[in-house]
């Protein structure tokens, strides 16, 4: 790990988001969406840790983080899916900048190509779900006995409309079971957490243009790309609190208006909708209770 020393004074048009969350920790924030959300926050003066697996794109993304306006940003060089160098990062940070106030959980990949399950490579495959939901997992558990110490904390699951439908001709399985993986993962910690004071959310940028998306659903400038904005603006959102009324849910960033779900939040938990659940096929389904 090295240290980015320098930047400016912290930005104050949201003075109380750098309050509220004065540590981020972003996962996958060399580039992509990762660096986005990263510049997001460090725009509302939060200092950030920055962790991936290539150095250079990491320290490129904390210098741009510094000029955005974070006081503090760190790159961290980590395998999100080994769990020694988990524990390590998270430590390393943790002395640099202080306790993680939000966990934003990004890192992730898809495999090469878009074939049937049985004609992938099973290695490919399980390394999708690797580092999809054992990375996401590791860095969950790394984290969270601090936060639950503090009774204080949000933990941010980027997830993917994948993981609630599957695609009608069976491509990107181990992206989508991984998602779907995720998403209970998600509402599984959520009860954990109940009365804890520690926060988790489930978030899907939508259809985003990345070097991981770019290919995966035809040409390129064919594709309806969805504004990355949301998903920033939904993330900063979070980390100052105003989304914990959806603890354990699943947001759609690109769709959804998030005022709009607050508002009936007290509807959706009621209902225990926006969660991973089978649908009964009526009232006599056994399932349905």
């Amino acid at each position: 790990m090295r240290r980015r020393p320098g930047g400016r004074a912290p930005c104050s048009a949201v003075p109380d988001l750098a309050a509220t969350t004065q540590v981020a920790l972003v996962t996958g924030a060399g580039r992509g969406l990762g660096r986005e959300v990263a510049l997001g926050l460090a725009r509302d003066g939060v200092r950030l840790a920055l962790l991936g697996r290539t150095r250079a794109t990491l320290d490129d993304a904390a210098e741009e983080c510094l000029a955005a306006g974070s006081p503090r940003a760190v790159a961290v060089a980590a395998d999100v899916t080994h769990p020694d160098q988990v524990v390590a990062a998270v430590a390393a940070v943790e002395r640099e900048l202080g306790p993680v106030d939000l966990l934003v959980g990004n890192a992730g990949r898809r495999e090469p190509t878009a074939v049937k399950p049985w004609e992938i490579d099973p290695d490919d495959w399980w390394r999708v779900v690797e580092t999809n939901l054992r990375g996401v997992f590791l860095l969950d558990h790394a984290v969270l006995p601090g936060m639950v110490e503090r009774e204080s904390g949000r933990v941010l699951h980027v997830g993917s409309g994948m993981g609630q439908r599957p695609r009608q001709d069976g491509g990107w399985s181990a992206y989508s079971v991984s998602k779907a993986a995720l998403a209970r993962l998600t509402d599984t910690l959520a009860a954990a957490l109940d009365g804890t004071g520690v926060t988790v959310l489930e978030v899907s940028p939508g259809l985003v243009r990345t070097d991981m998306t770019e290919t995966m659903w035809g040409p390129a400038d064919d594709q309806p790309w969805n504004p990355v904005e949301r998903m920033v603006e939904a993330v900063r959102r979070f980390a100052r609190g105003d989304l914990d009324a959806l603890h354990g849910r699943f947001v759609h960033a690109a769709k959804d208006d998030l005022d709009a779900l607050l508002a009936a939040a007290g509807s959706i938990t009621s209902r225990d909708a926006r969660t991973l659940r089978l649908r009964p096929y009526g009232d006599d389904d056994p399932l349905s209770s």
